[in-house]
Parts: structure tokens; C-alpha cells; sequence
């Protein structure tokens, strides 16, 4: 790739604790690791999904991987798998504004100003390809749009009110390619009524996966969130140093869990566009009952499913 067309990379978020599905999850993995690193289908984690769905558009080692140091013995084989400087290890999860601010760090760091896909690890998607092709779109538009932020917005089926949503506008933007809506608000888990009146709106859940330039994502959090930038700073100078373990530490253990949609994406609806997603066959397994209704919905019979076994945690 030329100096003004590099490569894109990928953050995969994989620093959470998984606690809402830990009574699924501990009963298959017989232990308390987070869901990410469960094989809750096919003997594959969910981690390694997104990792194997992720490698259709981007190299291996453009592929870096947020982790929470207490997961190590989950995590542990990253650290050999994964490119040199890919593997970023938070003293401790403090939510996803703290995993993506490091990993967009640690990427400048090692790239500079490149295009970004974050990727959470706790989404099943039925057709990887398609929902990659989605994603390679998103990097076209911020190549032509580079001060914007592209979200996968999932069309609606049901008025979900665990997931964000996102209201796009009406008319969506004359370029190629699948509909792209600048987007007028960002809701973040309505109300049940709301979440109603939102799919009469036909608007989007937000699968969180998202698409911009370093500065861009670095952009947006400077102008809702500054502090985060100034706490972090003695971080970014440490940054491949010997030292970058034991600052980490310091640094985070000043910081409380933040949530990046809703301290950052609802606060910065202009600087935002949505791609309108579908039929790729999305769900966020944040809940045993979403679980078992996708496997279910899908005719998948993982080996730990039996007819009286797990089902009945649904």
C-alpha cells in the first residue's frame, strides 16, 4: 500500500468479564473465564471467530488484540500468536473508553494515522464474509471522508433495549456501495417504549463495530471526553519502553470504568455515519437467552447442548 493508502487494522476488543453470560459460560468451560475465550460453538472461541472474521480484510499483523491482565491464563498463547506490539494488556478492565484509547495509542505507535476497525469478540455472525464486505466498505468511506466515524448499523427486528441504537437520517448519502446515512442521534439502551418507537423508525441497532482513522476516533474523544486523553498521556509516552507495564498501572488505576458509547458516540452524532447492515445474520451474545435463540434460529447444535442439558438456562 502507498504512504496515502495504508493498510487498514483492526482493534478486537477482548477485555471484558463476561459476566452476564457467565452462567452459560462456566457451565460449558467448567471455570470463570469470560466469554471471549469460551468455545461456545464448534470447539472455536469467540475470540478466534472475530480474529478468523476480521482476517478476511486484514492482515494477521495489522491485528491488535485488547486484553485484561487477570484473563492471562485465558489469553495467555496471544502473546506468541500475534504480531510483535499487538497484544495491549490493561492492568484492569475499566470499560471499553480505557481498551479502545490504549489500543488506539498503541496502533499510532506502531502505524501512525491509519485507518481502524474496532471489532467487539462477543458477536455471532452467520456470514462472515458478507458482514466483512460491510467493514470494507466502512474503510472506503473514511478513505474518502477521513474526519468521519462509520458505524455497522444492523436493521432492526425486534425493539431491543440492551443494545444502543442509532437514528440515521432519512436520505442517505449519494455514494456507492450499500445505503450510508449520516446519523441524527444515538441512543443508547431505551426504554421499552422507546425501543418500540425506534423500530417503527426503522432505525439501526448499533453492532458497535466501527470504522475511522486513528485521529479521527482520537478526534471524537478529545471533544467529548478530554480528560481521558491527558489521564493517558503519561501512557502514550511510554508507549514500547520498559517502563510502559508498571505506568499502565499507575494510569489506570486513577480511571473509572467509562462505557465509549455513552460518553463518547452520543455526545458527537455529526461526526458520525451509519451503514445500514442486513442479512449477514448479526446477534450480540451478551445474554444465555440470545444465545440460545440464534443457535436455535440457526440449526447449530454445539456438543455441550444437549436436549436436557444447557437449554434449559435459556
Amino acid at each position: 500500500m502507498s504512504a496515502n493508502r495504508p493498510d487498514p487494522w483492526a482493534i478486537i476488543l477482548a477485555g471484558g468479564d463476561g459476566l452476564r453470560l457467565r452462567s452459560l459460560t462456566q457451565k460449558i468451560a467448567g471455570d470463570l473465564r469470560p466469554k471471549q475465550f469460551c468455545a461456545l460453538v464448534d470447539g472455536e472461541t469467540m475470540f478466534d471467530c472475530t480474529r478468523r472474521r476480521a482476517g478476511l480484510l486484514i492482515r494477521p499483523d495489522r491485528q491488535v488484540a485488547v486484553v485484561t491482565q487477570e484473563h492471562r491464563e485465558y489469553f495467555g498463547p496471544l502473546s506468541s500468536d500475534l504480531a510483535p506490539g499487538c497484544l495491549v494488556v490493561q492492568p484492569s478492565n475499566q470499560g471499553t473508553l480505557a481498551g479502545i484509547v490504549y489500543s488506539l495509542m498503541r496502533i499510532e505507535h506502531l502505524a501512525g494515522d491509519v485507518p481502524i476497525a474496532i471489532l467487539p469478540s462477543d458477536h455471532d455472525v452467520i456470514d462472515d464474509r458478507a458482514f466483512m464486505t460491510y467493514v470494507e466498505s466502512a474503510v472506503d468511506l473514511v478513505r474518502a471522508l477521513p474526519d468521519r466515524v462509520v458505524l455497522l448499523g444492523i436493521e432492526a427486528e425486534t425493539p431491543e433495549t440492551e443494545y444502543g441504537w442509532v437514528e440515521p437520517s432519512r436520505l442517505p448519502l449519494p455514494v456507492d456501495g450499500p445505503p450510508v446515512f449520516p446519523v441524527r442521534r444515538f441512543w443508547e439502551k431505551p426504554s421499552p417504549t422507546l425501543a418500540r418507537l425506534l423500530l417503527e423508525r426503522r432505525c439501526l441497532w448499533n453492532s458497535f463495530v466501527m470504522v475511522g482513522w486513528t485521529s479521527a476516533f482520537m478526534d471524537c474523544i478529545n471533544a467529548t471526553v478530554p480528560e481521558a486523553l491527558v489521564t493517558f498521556s503519561p501512557l502514550r509516552r511510554a508507549l514500547g519502553t520498559p517502563d510502559e507495564e508498571a505506568v499502565a498501572s499507575l494510569v489506570y488505576a486513577n480511571l473509572a470504568p467509562l462505557s465509549f458509547s455513552a460518553r463518547v458516540l452520543v455526545r458527537v452524532p455529526d461526526r458520525l455515519l451509519a451503514v445500514r447492515v442486513k442479512d449477514v445474520g448479526w446477534s450480540d451474545w451478551g445474554h444465555p437467552a440470545r444465545v440460545m435463540a440464534a443457535l436455535r434460529r440457526t440449526g447449530r447444535q454445539p456438543t455441550w447442548l444437549e436436549p436436557d442439558g444447557l437449554a434449559s438456562t435459556a
